[in-house]
């Protein structure tokens, strides 16, 4: 039985939590807390397997929280997921330095977030997920989750097979390629450089130059220490030595994304 905590100051969203992970079979709340210091006391009280860990909460935020863990100097120490509405690289790269396991962007699929539990902590009885319907997947239960949530999820879980790490720059930039992509095909068409890139770079303050760039510098990465068979399968590569081009791995992706939804749907 996994043992979970959950760190986050907004109560609709652990309520919303603690009753969908205690359906599943193989997990067990044993503490909410609503800010950090609390955090930190059942942390050490429960000793869980897995802390789902919000990045602002009162009296202190989940950066001083993953400071102070060190201190408690726990056996094993619990594995950190991370939610947070914010995708600022300065901001996931200083949690993944101090040891955060995984990032899940709000508003999530519930779903998604119980695989991820199983799939960082480690559980081998691989019981199944017990599913919940879409309108019980907003961070807030009284409310639909915003239309595109599912797909930022599926798309998410792709990088991540793929193996392109969260900190990296080029991650945000892909993941919103490849969703801007999945509505607008004729894109794909020569209009990366002409309209694709300039638009990620309005909406993260850059140029397209470094857009492009960075998300060559992430699937380079990938293709050389991540899932490369993965790569090979998605992108039809066979050959070593020849990574794919981002538009090629865009394409794929939107793609995939296309068919997991109409499964999904």
């Amino acid at each position: 039985m996994l043992k979970i905590l959950i760190a986050d100051n907004n109560v609709g969203l652990c309520e919303t939590l603690e009753t969908f992970l205690d359906r599943q079979e193989s997990m067990e709340v044993v503490g909410v807390a609503y800010d950090g210091e609390e955090a930190l006391v059942l942390i050490e009280q429960k000793q869980p397997d897995v802390v789902l860990l919000d990045i602002t909460m009162p009296h202190l935020d989940g950066l001083g929280v993953m400071e102070r863990l060190a201190e408690l100097e726990l056996e094993p120490r619990p594995r950190i997921i991370v939610l947070t509405a914010f995708g600022r690289e300065e901001i996931i790269r200083r949690f993944t330095d101090l040891g955060a396991d995984y990032f899940v962007v709000k508003p999530f699929d519930l779903n998604v977030l119980a695989d991820r539990i199983r799939q960082f902590a480690g559980d081998a009885s691989e019981a199944p997920v017990t599913r919940i319907a879409d309108t019980e997947t907003s961070s807030n239960p009284r409310l639909v989750a915003r239309p595109g949530a599912n797909k930022e999820a599926m798309v998410t879980e792709l990088l991540h097979r793929i193996g392109i790490p969260a900190h990296f720059k080029g991650y945000n930039y892909l993941r919103d390629a490849v969703l801007t992509v999945m509505e607008e095909e004729g894109l794909l068409g020569g209009s990366l450089t002409k309209e694709l890139y300039p638009r990620l770079a309005d909406k993260y303050k850059t140029t397209p130059g470094g857009v492009e760039a960075a998300i060559r510098n992430a699937v380079i990465t990938a293709w050389d220490h991540g899932n490369r068979p993965y790569l090979e399968e998605l992108t039809g590569r066979i050959s070593r030595g020849r990574f794919p081009t981002n538009s090629l791995i865009i394409a794929k992706l939107a793609d995939q994304l296309r068919y997991k939804s109409r499964l999904s749907s």
